[in-house]
C-alpha cells in the first residue's frame, strides 16, 4: 500500500460532516476541496446576525468533545488554538405544564434527589438503566459507530450485541421497563427527538446518549455553535485544504463506475480521485448523479424510505436578562405518545406542542447586546410529506402560538420584549439544505433504517463516491455525523493508498 498523498478529494457540503471528513483527508496528505453552497459554512449549523444578536440554526448541544479534539490531534494541533467550549449546567431543565420542574445532568447525587421527589422506587431503576445505557454505548457507540457497514455480513456481525440489548424495541419501552413515572419515562426517552427519531419507535440502542452524556457533559463553544464551525474551517485550511463558497454543486459526473468530476453553478468544476457528499441523500443520488444509471435508480428507492420530521424554529432577542431560565429546557406539553403520533404517523398541526427553548445568553452573553438576550423555541412537526400545508400562510400563526406559550410559562411579557424575530419552517429546509420533503434529520433513526439499512459510507456500485452525514451510518447530532466522517474516512484514505 502506497501513501495517499497526492491525491485529490472533493467534499461536497460544509457541513460537520463534511467538515470533520475534509480534516481527515488533508491530514493524511490528500489535496481536499470543500464544496459549498451557501454563504457561510455549517450546512445545519449556520447562523445569523441581526441587530447585534447572533442567532445559530442549530445543533446547539455539544456533546462527546473528544470526538471533536481529535480532527485538531490528527496533526498534533490542539482544538483550543481555535475555539473555547464552555461546561453547560444543568444539561437540560424539563418542565411539564402542572408546574414540575426536573433538571437532567451528570450531578448525580442531585439527580437522585429529583428523582425521589416524582417516584422514590424509580432510584434503584434508573441505576439499572444507566447499566443498560453504558452496555449499548459500548456496543453501539464505541464499537460501531465509527465502523462502516458496506454488506450484510457486516450486520450479521453486530447481530449479537444487537440483540443482546433488545435493539428491536424503542427507548420508551426499554426505558419503561425500568422506571414506572411517567414523567421520568419523559425525561428518560425525549432524547431521540434531538436526532430526528419517535422515542416510541427508535432503537433502544439510541439510549447510548445518557451515557455520553453523563461521561462527557454537555458543552457551548463560545460565541456560538458557529465558533465552532468556523474552528473547524480555519484548521483545514491551516493543513492545506481549499474550500469553495457560494457555489452549488449541481453535476457530480460520472464515467462507467467511477465519478470524473465535480461541477457547480458557476461553471467551476475539478476533477479528482474521490468525491464524498454531505449533501441531503436523497439530493445527492436523484439530483447530483441524476445522470448516472446509479443515481436515477437508488434515487428511487431513497424516496419511499421513511424520513425523520422537520422542525419549527422561532428566533428571537428580547430585552432583558433571564438567568433563571437555563440554557436548554423542554417545556413539554400536555400530551406525549399522542404528540408524537400527530408528528410522525399522522402528519397534523397539533393544537398543543412541546418545546425545546435555546438560551445562550445564559451561559455566553456575547450572543447578544448588553442587556438583552438571545433565544429559539424549537418544536418538531411533520415533515412536507405528511403535512403538505403552505408554510407561508401558517408561519406567522405558529410563531405567535409558540411566542404566548413561552411567555405564559417563562416570560410573561415577551411580546413587548421582542427586539427582532424570524421563523424558519420546513419550506426552508428544503429550499435551503436541498432536504428532501423539508426533513431536518434525513432517514428516520429506526432499526430497519440503521448501519447497513442505511446509506452506505462507500458507494456499492460507483467505486470512489462516498457519503458522510446524518443520512450514513450512524446517523444525525454532531457526534454521529463526526463518527460517519471517521468511518468514512479509513474507507477513503484505504481506497486511495492502492
Amino acid at each position: 500500500m502506497t501513501s495517499p498523498e497526492g491525491r485529490t478529494a472533493c467534499v461536497i457540503g460544509a457541513g460537520f460532516g463534511g467538515l470533520a471528513l475534509a480534516i481527515r483527508l488533508q491530514s493524511a496528505g490528500i489535496a481536499t476541496t470543500l464544496v459549498e453552497g451557501r454563504d457561510k459554512p455549517g450546512g445545519r449549523a449556520y447562523h445569523w446576525q441581526q441587530h447585534g444578536f447572533t442567532f445559530d440554526a442549530g445543533p446547539t448541544v455539544i456533546t462527546d468533545p473528544d470526538c471533536l479534539k481529535q480532527l485538531w490531534a490528527l496533526t498534533g494541533h490542539d482544538m483550543a488554538e481555535d475555539l473555547e467550549l464552555m461546561p453547560v449546567m444543568p444539561f437540560y431543565r424539563l418542565s411539564w405544564p402542572d408546574g414540575t420542574h426536573f433538571d437532567y445532568s451528570n450531578d448525580e447525587a442531585e439527580l437522585r434527589k429529583q428523582i425521589i421527589k416524582l417516584d422514590p422506587g424509580d432510584v434503584a431503576g434508573y441505576d439499572a438503566f444507566l447499566d443498560y445505557s453504558a452496555g449499548v454505548y459500548r456496543e453501539g457507540y464505541l464499537r460501531l459507530g465509527t465502523v462502516p457497514f458496506l454488506d450484510f455480513a457486516s450486520m450479521v456481525k453486530a447481530a449479537p450485541a444487537l440483540a443482546k440489548y433488545q435493539a428491536w424495541r424503542s427507548v420508551y419501552s426499554v426505558v419503561s421497563k425500568y422506571v414506572r413515572n411517567e414523567k421520568l419515562r419523559e425525561a428518560l426517552s425525549f432524547h431521540t427527538l434531538l436526532v430526528g427519531g419517535n422515542p416510541m419507535k427508535t432503537s433502544s440502542i439510541y439510549a447510548l446518549i445518557h451515557k455520553l452524556e453523563k461521561d462527557g457533559g454537555v458543552w457551548w463553544a463560545r460565541g456560538g455553535t458557529n465558533r465552532l464551525i468556523a474552528g473547524m474551517v480555519r484548521h483545514f485550511e491551516r493543513l492545506g485544504g481549499t474550500v469553495r463558497l457560494g457555489d452549488p454543486v449541481t453535476r457530480v459526473e460520472t464515467e462507467g463506475k467511477r465519478v470524473k468530476a465535480v461541477h457547480c453553478a458557476s461553471g467551476w468544476n475539478g476533477k479528482f480521485d474521490a468525491v464524498a457528499s454531505n449533501a441531503d441523500i436523497v439530493h445527492s443520488y436523484r439530483d447530483l448523479l441524476g445522470d448516472s444509471f446509479r443515481g436515477k435508480t437508488f434515487g428511487k428507492k431513497l424516496v419511499k424510505k421513511s424520513f425523520s420530521p422537520s422542525l419549527f424554529v422561532v428566533h428571537f432577542g428580547v430585552e432583558g436578562s433571564w438567568p433563571g431560565v437555563p440554557h436548554h429546557s423542554i417545556l413539554f406539553g400536555p400530551r406525549y405518545k399522542g404528540l408524537l403520533e400527530d408528528i410522525y404517523d399522522r402528519g397534523v398541526l397539533p393544537s398543543d406542542f412541546s418545546i425545546y427553548l435555546h438560551h445562550p445568553t445564559v451561559t455566553d452573553p456575547s450572543m447578544a447586546p448588553d442587556g438583552k438576550s438571545t433565544f429559539y423555541a424549537l418544536v418538531p412537526v411533520a415533515h412536507m410529506g405528511k403535512m403538505p400545508i403552505d408554510w407561508d400562510t401558517v408561519g406567522p400563526v405558529l410563531e405567535k402560538r409558540v411566542l404566548d406559550e413561552v411567555g405564559r410559562r417563562l416570560i410573561p411579557d415577551i411580546h413587548d420584549r421582542i427586539v427582532t424575530k424570524f421563523h424558519y419552517t420546513p419550506k426552508d429546509f428544503g429550499r435551503d439544505l436541498n432536504a428532501h420533503l423539508g426533513s431536518a434529520f434525513s432517514l428516520e433513526p429506526v432499526l430497519t433504517q440503521s448501519a447497513w439499512f442505511r446509506g452506505h459510507n462507500r458507494d456499492d456500485v460507483i467505486e470512489n463516491f462516498y457519503l458522510v452525514g446524518a443520512g450514513t451510518h450512524p446517523g444525525a447530532g454532531i457526534p454521529g455525523v463526526v463518527g460517519s466522517a471517521k468511518a468514512t474516512a479509513g474507507l477513503m484514505i484505504g481506497d486511495l493508498s492502492i
